[in-house]
């Protein structure tokens, strides 16, 4: 019966690394690889994105767009998925449904900048829920429960 400290590869199975630079009878002699003289055959080469004085692709083809770092990363939940966990008996349709309970009830890992609303799926339970956003289809879908939806005021821009 082998022993754990008595286990080995086959014989032949782990090839030993190739030596360079060992003499010409090695195949890895003189240059050791590196083809002849100039700058990649020497150590510190820093040409990743250099074409040899041509314009470099990354530079030849257009930038376009945008990118906002201001922008808000929000968390989507839908209604199906609030009436099953209403069902299961792991939300409180009594009681306001907002990010933490939602976290709480195991519907969402983390609220990020907050959460959004969908109308995917149908909900009959009548609730009251608080988030940062909602579409008009979720909104008509809660309302028509009897419930009611809670989002954050808006500031209007002040004209002038």
């Amino acid at each position: 019966m082998t022993k754990l400290n008595d286990i080995r590869d086959n014989d032949g199975a782990r090839k030993g690394r190739m030596r360079i630079g060992r003499g010409i009878g090695s195949g890895k002699g003189k240059t050791g690889g590196r083809g002849g003289k100039g700058q990649t055959a020497r150590s510190g080469v820093a040409i990743n994105g250099f074409e040899g004085g041509q314009m470099p692709l990354h530079r030849r083809i257009p930038k376009r767009g945008f990118t906002n770092h201001m922008r808000r990363d929000y968390v989507v939940i839908n209604l199906g998925s609030i009436q099953a966990a209403i069902d299961e008996k792991k939300l409180d349709a009594k009681a306001t449904i907002n990010g933490e309970a939602l976290v709480a009830a195991g519907l969402l890992r983390r609220t990020r900048d907050g959460v959004r609303l969908l109308a995917k799926g149908a909900l009959t339970a009548k609730v009251t829920i608080d988030v940062a956003g909602a579409s008009a289809a979720a909104i008509a879908a809660v309302e028509k429960a009897g419930g009611s939806v809670t989002l954050p005021k808006v500031e209007e821009a002040a004209a002038g």
